[in-house]
């Protein structure tokens, strides 16, 4: 945190307050859990999960016709959760830069049907990939499929600014995808498309494989950053593997950065969607779902700690 005699950054879920005596407190941020790292246990199950060990929300997985909103409400309200956003799941056929106008509009449907859900659950994220898991290399040319991606984006954001929904663009590492792997590059993407609530989103996992410096690459990006994935560097839970997360909470503080952490952590497997359908994983997955949450707060009650006045 920045010295009281400089601007205060806004983060709202970081706010100083100071008594008679002048003591400071810093108030915990907001955490949820990607809902499709839990593979396809039952909802109410893994909103259980979430509830017993302190978290305020969960990140549902983009398959709109698997979720019934109504449900997905009570179900929610019932344990104190909200939606902190919906995880867009981008397979080959949900490609919103291939030159194949037919499967490109496909995806755009997806993302707009996202969206839809997005606002029937009050959840204010999608969140998109311009190229789907698993294409690592143009069908066309990176140019113009950039260009395809630019387009496919402003539709679906222009749809999703009519049911006040922001899109955030994902990098995700060059063994997953090809076409937008670094924060900077999604953060020009965004700028391309020229729309107020297509911004973009910071994943420790990627990031630590992508960026010279996660915080660097943070602060580079300031307040187009509207939503946070967080892993170790393994894709493990917070403190299993090297990245320095006091470094990025403290990037993320000086940003002014007042969203979710939303935890999308795995185990120890190549491909991510069998490792969230092992059938070891509830054990595994209650252990790194309470690791993430308390070894963060720990890290968020020392930086609290640490600042001077």
């Amino acid at each position: 945190m920045q010295t009281i005699c400089r601007a205060m950054p806004r983060w709202a879920n970081w706010a100083i307050i100071l008594s008679s005596t002048q003591a400071r407190s810093v108030e915990m941020a907001k955490y949820s859990v990607s809902q499709w790292i839990y593979g396809r246990e039952p909802l109410e199950h893994s909103l259980d999960r979430l509830a017993r060990y302190g978290y305020q929300g969960v990140e549902l997985a983009g398959e709109p016709g698997e979720l019934e909103p109504a449900r997905v409400r009570r179900l929610l309200a019932d344990r104190g959760l909200v939606a902190s956003s919906i995880c867009g799941l981008y397979p080959p056929k949900r490609d919103l830069s291939h030159p194949d106008g037919e499967l490109r509009r496909w995806a755009v449907h997806y993302v707009k049907s996202c969206c839809e859900l997005a606002a029937a659950v009050e959840a204010p994220t999608v969140i998109v990939v311009p190229s789907p898991v698993g294409r690592t290399a143009p069908v066309a040319d990176a140019r113009t499929e950039l260009e395809l991606a630019m387009e496919s984006l402003r539709e679906a954001g222009e749809h999703a600014a009519g049911l006040g929904v922001t899109l955030v663009i994902e990098a995700l590492n060059r063994f997953e995808t090809y076409l937008i792997n670094k924060l900077e590059q999604a953060v020009e993407l965004a700028r391309r498309v020229g729309l107020p609530n297509v911004a973009v989103m910071a994943d420790t996992f990627h990031m630590n494989i992508e960026e010279p410096s996660i915080a660097g690459s943070i602060r580079r990006a300031g307040d187009l950053i509207r939503h946070v994935h967080i892993a170790d560097s393994n894709r493990e839970s917070v403190g299993r593997g090297h990245i320095d997360f006091a470094e990025v909470l403290r990037a993320l503080r000086d940003v002014g950065y007042d969203g979710w952490l939303t935890m999308e952590f795995l185990p120890p497997v190549s491909n991510p969607y069998l490792a969230a359908d092992r059938q070891d994983r509830e054990g595994v997955m209650d252990l790194y779902t309470g690791e993430c949450i308390k070894r963060l707060r720990e890290i968020e009650a020392n930086l609290g700690k640490s600042v001077n006045l």
